[in-house]
């Protein structure tokens, strides 16, 4: 069997919080096909990716693909002097899932069958609010009741959703590239009183997960971690300060209670080894789709087993995202909870061929073979956005 072909598609989707997916299909000579996917936060991002991606497919074409971690290699070490982080990293995800989902259809296998199989029946989920429909308390109670009452143990949500908007609407990191991290006591007070409602009716018993989103300088993450301890009782404090400085990571830590959780910006097992070594965060949330693939979230899995600490895959895309995740996680030991973006993933029904069963709070992976899930290429097809 020989790789012909890797196409990405770049389609339309009310169902992403983006607007866009971009998913990556890898054919062969054979017929089987596998599917990877690698959507980002901007247009820019998955333009750029689409343009690497084809050049990738020229490379690897004729290859073996059940070499996963030989073609893993290949492409990784090709980006070493323009550096094998971000964008190359995430095209070399894309296809190391769809690999994976070869493998599995051939050897007539689910994917984490090949892992190592099955220490878990089903993957413990936790999800987010739709904050959208944050218009007045009782909405926040009633939105809060119905994650609940599904059968959800943990919820996430950024308390500060619209912090430093300017007069055209972007939020301010958003425009002038994260070079303020502040946040007025205003919005500081409205943010803790979210968290204490929120706290207050979803009960003790579920995780309460605050998401900052890597935006925050270190004398605000601090303040602001403190402040959401006291409203709240939070089980961990996500991404206090952008990704790049493991000092300011550091900083925060050693001055909150919280736990922290960091990685879905981590590319490859070799950004995680410092924040281990270190001591630097509670979770570890490696995203499928950008830190690596398969291959690589399994071994940043054994390296945080070795730690001690648990693993928590980062999800903010589509329905690839969420069943690779997932596939890694029924072999982990050290397994916490796969992130949704909504607690209803029936947004997803028309992309793929079969509904996600996420009954109670908790993902059930079908024994087909590969990731398990096929993609509804017609709609692909009336839905791709049109490159030069």
């Amino acid at each position: 069997m020989k790789i012909t072909s890797v196409r990405p598609w770049l389609i339309k989707s009310d169902a992403s919080y983006w607007g866009e997916f971009l998913f990556v299909e890898v054919t062969t000579d054979e017929g089987v096909s596998g599917w990877g996917e690698i959507t980002t936060t901007t247009r820019l991002a998955n333009r750029a990716l689409c343009t690497i991606l084809r050049q990738i497919g020229a490379a690897v074409t004729g290859e073996d693909p059940a070499r996963i971690e030989y073609l893993w290699q290949k492409i990784f070490r090709s980006f070493t002097y323009m550096g094998s982080r971000g964008a190359a990293v995430e095209c070399v995800s894309a296809i190391d899932i769809a690999l994976w989902d070869i493998r599995g259809k051939v050897l007539g296998k689910p994917v984490y069958e090949l892992l190592g199989g099955a220490v878990r029946d089903e993957i413990s989920l936790y999800t987010h609010p739709d904050q959208r429909k944050f218009t007045s308390n009782e909405a926040v109670v009633r939105e809060i009741r119905d994650i609940v009452e599904s059968g959800y143990t943990a919820l996430k949500f950024d308390p500060f959703p619209y912090q430093g908007r300017t007069g055209d609407g972007q939020p301010r990191e958003q425009r002038d590239g994260y070079l303020d991290g502040g946040m007025t006591r205003k919005d500081e007070r409205e943010a803790a009183e979210l968290t204490a409602l929120i706290r207050e009716t979803a009960g003790s018993d579920v995780d309460i997960l605050i998401d900052a989103h890597g935006r925050f300088d270190v004398p605000t993450a601090i303040r602001l971690c403190r402040s959401l301890e006291e409203a709240g009782q939070i089980d961990w404090f996500e991404e206090p300060c952008p990704p790049e400085s493991l000092n300011a990571l550091r900083q925060v830590r050693e001055k909150v209670s919280a736990p922290i959780s960091w990685g879905e910006r981590g590319h490859t097992k070799w950004d995680f080894v410092p924040v281990l070594e270190n001591r630097l965060a509670d979770y570890i949330m490696p995203d499928v789709t950008w830190t690596g693939g398969i291959t690589e979230l399994k071994k940043i899995s054994a390296l945080c087993e070795a730690y001690y600490i648990p693993v928590s895959p980062h999800d903010a895309a589509g329905p690839i995202n969420v069943v690779a995740g997932a596939q890694v996680m029924m072999t982990v030991p050290n397994f916490y909870k796969l992130e949704t973006s909504e607690w209803n993933l029936s947004k997803y029904d028309h992309l793929i061929d079969r509904p996600l069963d996420v009954s109670n709070g908790s993902l059930k992976l079908t024994p087909k073979p590969g990731l398990g899930v096929e993609m509804n290429r017609d709609y692909l097809q009336s839905h791709e956005i049109e490159l030069d």
